[in-house]
């Protein structure tokens, strides 16, 4: 089983600044590693994965959704979404 995390920012985007240090803890916590996209540098991003809003934190397991955040994810919110899924 994979599971892959995907964090969408956008540069100048207060909330994106707010959420990185966390998305850092996590990683450190959870022992894996956040996918970053900038989705203005990666346009095709935008259309197949229906963003609406920066910042947005996709889960995915065996490619699969199988959650999504849209805007600021406090710290507890995400880790226990990815323990679920491991």
């Amino acid at each position: 089983m994979a599971l892959r995390v995907v964090y969408f920012f956008q540069e100048g985007c207060m909330a994106c600044h707010e959420q990185e240090p966390i998305i850092a803890e996590v990683e450190k916590n959870c022992g894996i590693r956040v996918e970053s996209i900038n989705p203005l540098k990666e346009k095709a991003s935008i259309k197949d994965h229906r963003l609406s809003v920066t910042p947005t934190i996709l889960v995915f397991r065996d490619g699969v959704e199988v959650e999504r955040f849209e805007g600021l994810v406090h710290q507890e919110q995400l880790e226990e979404s990815i323990r679920r899924h491991l």
